[in-house]
């Protein structure tokens, strides 16, 4: 008996006409739809006739319903997981399943389609030669500090997603991290009210006063290179190493006195302990 295929489908995060040919042909032709939330997936393959058999799969029962989906695979079933928008695994669940049944030889085909951070990216007019993505911003005011600066010290394009409500206090402190970075937020995509604004944190703050946002929004942030910066406190680091500070501790001291990331500091400090070590 042949081994069965497990397809990623990718589906629309808000225009039900954002879904490829190929998807609406997978999904009316797999022998089960696992999904994160089976009241959405069924709205969506009302809306384009599709009658299927579809179970829950989220990240609190991820591990236990893969070990069965690994035995229907490789019984001769085919497979189709979906998020309940955009592309499953990428911030939403799928790894676990994915890794699951790779590990069992089975062949998995990803369905792609739209997503939201790819959306946003596309219209944001900044530089994307290379960015990097950041999955949520932490809650937590200390992780959320911490995520922050560690964007501080590279010239790059960052990618996150984070809760409306909580945006103009993650605006707030990346303004007051990282000055003068260049902000993108994009919300409702795809839909009718979509919106993307683009400026200054301080521009982007003005934008949204006094509003009521609701939902996710997809929040792009372009930094600037700081290694002048780094290099400024050289200095620092080999008076702080030169009294006898642990190097650890004189990052720690330093990258909360500068506000500059603990990573990019830790490297610089090596460099200067390397240094003296060779006088």
């Amino acid at each position: 008996m042949a081994i069965g295929t497990l397809y990623i489908v990718s589906t629309p995060i808000g225009n039900m006409a954002d879904i490829t040919y190929r998807a609406v042909e997978v999904l009316g032709s797999v022998d089960l739809i696992a999904a994160e939330d089976t009241r959405r997936t069924r709205k969506l393959l009302s809306h384009y006739g599709i009658q299927a058999d579809v179970t829950s799969c989220f990240e609190q029962n991820e591990e236990a319903k893969a070990r069965g989906f690994v035995k229907k695979l490789k019984g001769g079933a085919s497979i189709a997981l979906v998020s309940d928008a955009g592309t499953p695994a990428i911030s939403d669940p799928g790894y676990v399943l994915v890794k699951m049944v790779l590990d069992a030889g089975v062949h998995v085909v990803s369905v792609p389609g739209v997503s939201a951070l790819v959306s946003v990216l596309s219209v944001s007019a900044l530089p994307l030669t290379s960015f990097t993505f950041r999955s949520f911003v932490p809650t937590a005011k200390g992780k959320r500090r911490d995520y922050l600066l560690e964007m501080k010290g590279r010239e790059e394009t960052y990618v996150m997603y984070e809760a409306a409500r909580r945006l103009r206090v993650t605006l707030t402190e990346l303004g007051e991290l990282l000055p003068g970075c260049g902000v993108v937020v994009g919300r409702e995509m795809t839909k009718i009210h979509e919106e993307v604004i683009r400026g200054s944190v301080e521009e982007v703050l003005k934008a949204i006063e006094g509003r009521e946002l609701k939902g996710e929004v997809t929040l792009v942030v372009r930094t600037e290179s700081v290694t002048r910066e780094l290099s400024d406190l050289k200095g620092e680091i080999e008076s702080l190493l030169r009294g006898g500070v642990r190097l650890k501790e004189a990052v720690k001291a330093l990258a909360r006195e500068f506000d500059i990331s603990r990573s990019e500091l830790y490297k610089e400090a090596l460099k200067v302990q390397e240094e003296l070590r060779s006088e």
